[in-house]
């Protein structure tokens, strides 16, 4: 990751750019909590034009009758600022992972503007059983994106950068502990390393609350850092 990008995550006060509209802050809550299992899908993104910090553009996206993802590489190709042979650096943050099938289109998308860097952050693994969707982010991965799970900086981050909050409370409180993010980075581990999943989520339709269970192997044990697996405290 860029070190650029990183000085800007611990920069909360950052407000260069142009960002065409801010989410509510129930809005963001609401996509971005990681027990819930909401279907439809929210993107923030970060546009870098050339690596100039003027040339920041900030936007929003939602899920239409295509892939959030979708529509992002269809608006992005056709705005009058994309020239591919300027460098520019993407940045998403999405509430959930892409799909197998997305995860296909934004590498085809890469290999044809080589001059696109783009790194993902993840509130939620998109049924992450399902083997294409796991086969689709270790593509991702082999063409050079970043993926990882959106921590308290990355929230945070979000916050003071796309969401209207109020005034007074310009630092994001989570409303909801976070063993849940830690589960999600165990579970990308996984997913990177090509080991069986280990996470499982039950949500009952007369319960108002999702379950998460971990069902660990040997195998996860043996290659996943003994530290990732500590920080779920449930080791």
């Amino acid at each position: 990751m860029s070190s650029s990008f990183i000085q800007r995550l611990r920069c909360p006060t950052l407000t260069s750019g142009l960002c065409m509209r801010r989410i509510e802050p129930q809005e963001f809550e609401v996509f971005f909590d990681q027990r819930e299992l909401r279907k439809e899908t929210c993107l923030l993104y970060e546009i870098n034009w050339g690596g100039g910090r003027n040339s920041i553009w900030r936007h929003t996206g939602q899920n239409t009758s295509k892939h959030v993802e979708i529509n992002f590489i269809e608006k992005f190709t056709s705005e009058r600022y994309f020239y591919p042979s300027t460098r520019c650096s993407v940045i998403w943050f999405l509430s959930w992972s892409p799909c197998g099938e997305c995860s296909k289109a934004i590498t085809e998308f890469l290999s044809r503007h080589p001059n696109v860097t783009l790194f993902i952050y993840v509130a939620r693994l998109y049924h992450h059983m399902d083997q294409r969707n796991r086969q689709g982010l270790r593509d991702l991965i082999s063409r050079g994106v970043t993926i990882q799970i959106m921590t308290e900086q990355e929230y945070c981050y979000c916050w003071r950068n796309f969401v209207n909050y109020p005034p007074s409370n310009e630092v994001y409180w989570p409303r909801y502990p976070n063993p849940w993010m830690r589960m999600y980075v165990l579970e990308l581990y996984c997913i990177i390393l090509g080991l069986p999943p280990c996470l499982k989520i039950i949500r009952r339709h007369q319960h108002p609350l999702t379950f998460f269970t971990l069902n660990l192997q040997s195998c996860h044990y043996q290659r996943i850092p003994p530290h990732i697996l500590w920080a779920t405290g449930l080791i």
